[in-house]
């Protein structure tokens, strides 16, 4: 991996702004307060013509940034040259040689393009063209940057949409809130004194009265309720203050510090978003929305894009057309349960920190500068060429291995990346200290009734015979599952034939009507004790759940025998590879047309190649920034254990339903084969957080799915394949089908278009 010499290991920020550094309602500070934390940040804010000589006033901000003002002469009409002197003098006089420049604005590209900067960035926050006297120039000074920037961040996943065809490394960054600053509204009890007297109910925005405020919602608001009192908060800029609303129960307050907001947001009952539906809003992602929430006020809001994704899809946010409708809302907000919505707020605000998205943009800012380092450090429109890939693929486990070994024999060139440091996801297998073959991340035994599945996998890999078996603790006895006919006969001393099992299942059957859950699939077959020996007490653990309030296919996956037939699975095919799994991937992955990248995150790639296409198969919330909640996933933990002796199980897997807090203990020796003196067990713990292994299936969780899916189907030239990207409870056989499925219909287009495309 490329990294950057020791001298340029921490640049200076040069941040180009056409915001004033004490303008508190957007994430400059935010970010530039953290940058500062560890290196020298210089906030370049728009000029002030105050009548005075060409000068530059540098002052030291309280948190630590420097805030950099020129001011011009307003005689001057084209200030291009004397900004570009002042700046110039700037690095001079704070020696600032190595930098990273972070625009704010497209338009101090005319003064500062000549600057030599360690790496660009455009954090573009807003559509600013589309606000009211936006300059004539923005449009084209903005295609320059995105020519020039090596990282772009937007400030929404509305506005990414709209920019993500204009750079190659575009990355959403919505709102953030310091959730602990905001978070002090729920417990403050004074009142400021231009505050203290209006009477309540009180509805209440803070943000710039500009262009972007619906000033006739305001209006027609109070005039239908004259006893709710609006507070405004905040300057007014660009628009005629005559023009704001002027009613009794209308209180403007002027513009007030970032500290003083939690103290005017405890006083209020409603917090309001009032923004107008036009090309100033199109593309916004209000900060203010988290951080009403974290001070644990009820939201109304108009419909924004960005407020109604995901805020108003999660129930975070009521959203309204007009008046009629916020008064409807606010009404409901007046009455709502307070516990129901803090418990609401803070599950969704738990990991939407500044810190958080800063510890992001700092890996892609640190990415960019590896990337320019060994080449000429300038902001010049020529950039190195970067590799080119037909494919990008997102994970090399089952799905994206298959995936990239099918696009590279079809003749296309494939990167293959993933974040942990081997091939093979969740099926990796490794020899522990010992020199024993393990799982590290617990069995997968491969059973399948696909000969397609079988055939191709069997291009990589020979195979070992296995059929896999499983005892289950229950009662101090070791008992087979799935339930066959041994398995009752030893539970209680019966001798039971096949017939008498069935007549036994028909007595203690509870019938259903309707089958709901995965409780209902058991006792509807075969009665409520062995459903409580079994199946309770094991699903329980595993999921976190009661099988009740689980989906039926969970246990429907888990077959009722009435013979002695104990093996796990029925399937046609059943075997183990013989070298082991990592051995069957890297095979697979052993071809001219594949390159592989360990250990880092597709986003990091994204910048330093160009694709056409992308197979994605991490957890397709993620790749949207979870921007509709996060989808649950359970989690495992694996506790290892290496034995003096050759054999401990009586079989490679014991179940334990009910006693212990781990679900089962595998012997791996029993499904490898392998002969060694010595044995290894792994225990297994399951876990509400960690990695995400088994998607949740429950009906709420499916319906947060299908909106996930919804962006996926429009999100152009992206391909989700797999268990995490589809969020589907698959065994590996399925993975490996949906992948060929999936791999044959983009090769087949592929080549379709290219045939298309000769005969043009």
């Amino acid at each position: 991996m490329v990294t950057s010499s020791p001298a340029f290991q921490n640049p200076d920020v040069l941040c180009f702004s056409h915001l004033r550094w004490d303008f508190v309602f957007q994430r400059p500070q935010h970010l530039m307060i953290r940058w500062a934390q560890r290196r020298r940040v210089y906030y370049v804010e728009e000029l002030v013509r105050d009548g005075v000589v060409p000068r530059l006033e540098v002052r030291s901000s309280t948190q630590g940034v420097y805030v950099v003002t020129p001011h011009l002469p307003p005689s001057e009409a084209d200030t291009t040259a004397l900004e570009r002197e002042l700046l110039d003098q700037l690095l001079v006089d704070h020696q600032i040689v190595d930098f990273i420049a972070w625009y704010y604005t497209p338009m101090a590209l005319a003064w500062s393009s000549h600057l030599p900067a360690r790496a660009v960035v455009y954090d573009c926050m807003d559509e600013l063209s589309g606000f009211a006297g936006a300059p004539p120039l923005l449009r084209q000074r903005e295609r320059e940057l995105f020519e020039l920037a090596d990282v772009v961040f937007t400030g929404g996943h509305h506005l990414y949409q709209a920019k993500r065809e204009q750079h190659a490394n575009v990355h959403p960054f919505p709102s953030s809130v310091d959730v602990p600053h905001f978070a002090r509204a729920r417990s403050i009890v004074e009142e400021p004194v231009d505050q203290i007297d209006i009477p309540h109910p009180r509805l209440g925005f803070y943000g710039v009265l500009d262009e972007r405020l619906d000033i006739e919602l305001v209006a027609d608001l109070a005039d239908r309720r004259p006893d709710w009192q609006i507070v405004m908060v905040g300057p007014v800029c660009k628009i005629d203050p005559a023009s704001l609303p002027r009613r009794a129960n209308v209180h403007y307050l002027g513009p007030k510090s970032y500290d003083e907001l939690p103290v005017y947001l405890a006083g209020w009952d409603v917090a309001l978003l009032v923004f107008a539906r036009n090309e100033a809003t199109r593309f916004i992602s209000p900060t203010k929305t988290p951080e009403y929430l974290a001070a644990g006020k009820p939201v109304v809001s108009t419909p924004i894009h960005d407020v109604v994704h995901p805020y108003g899809d999660d129930g975070l946010a009521a959203i309204a057309d007009d008046a009629a409708g916020f008064e409807t809302a606010i009404e409901a907000c007046l009455v709502d349960d307070r516990e129901v919505r803090l418990a609401r707020a803070d599950g969704f605000l738990s990991d939407l920190s500044w810190n958080a998205t800063f510890a992001r943009m700092e890996a892609l800012v640190d990415r960019a500068i590896a990337d320019r380092h060994g080449r000429a450090s300038t902001l010049l429109p020529h950039r190195r060429r970067r590799p080119r890939f037909d494919d990008l693929v997102v994970g090399a486990g089952f799905a994206g291995s298959v995936m990239a070994e099918r696009l590279a024999s079809a003749g296309r060139k494939v990167l293959l990346c993933d974040t942990r440091p081997h091939v093979g996801g969740n099926a990796h297998d490794e020899v522990d200290a010992a020199g024993i073959l393990v799982h590290r991340y617990g069995p997968h035994i491969f059973h399948t009734n696909s000969a397609d599945v079988f055939e191709y996998l069997s291009r990589f890999t020979a195979w070992r015979p296995y059929e896999h078996r499983v005892l289950a603790s229950v009662d101090g006895k070791l008992l087979p599952v799935p339930i066959n006919l041994d398995t009752v006969n030893k539970l209680y001393g019966w001798e039971l034939d096949s017939a008498g099992l069935e007549r036994f299942f028909d007595e203690v059957a509870e019938p259903r009507d309707r089958i709901r859950n995965s409780e209902d699939v058991v006792v509807s077959k075969i009665g409520r004790e062995l459903y409580e020996k079994f199946f309770r007490g094991y699903t329980r653990k595993q999921w976190g759940i009661d099988p009740s309030e689980l989906d039926a296919t969970v246990i429907a996956r888990v077959p009722v025998r009435t013979n002695r037939d104990d093996r796990y699975f029925g399937d046609t095919y059943q075997a183990m590879p013989v070298d082991g799994y990592t051995a069957m991937f890297e095979r697979m992955l052993d071809h001219p047309n594949i390159t592989i990248e360990l250990g880092i995150d597709y986003w990091a790639l994204i910048g330093r190649v160009s694709h056409e296409e992308m197979v994605y198969t991490g957890p397709v919330d993620a790749f949207f920034d979870r921007c509709y909640g996060a989808l649950p996933y359970r989690s495992l933990e694996f506790r290892f254990e290496t034995l003096d002796q050759p054999r401990h199980l009586p079989v490679a897997v014991v179940n334990h339903p009910n006693e212990h807090a781990y679900t089962r203990v595998t012997e791996f020796k029993q499904l490898s084969g392998q002969e060694h003196p010595r044995t290894t067990l792994v225990y297994e713990y399951p876990r509400a957080e960690g990695d995400p292994y088994y998607p949740v299936p429950r009906p709420e969780n499916a319906a947060l799915y299908r909106k996930y899916q919804e962006l996926a189907a429009r999100t152009a030239g992206v391909h989700f394949v797999g268990r995490l990207a589809t969020y589907r409870y698959y065994n590996m056989d399925q993975v490996v089908a949906q992948a060929l499925t999936t791999a044959r219909k983009l090769t087949g287009s592929v080549r379709a278009e290219a045939l298309q495309q000769q005969g043009a």
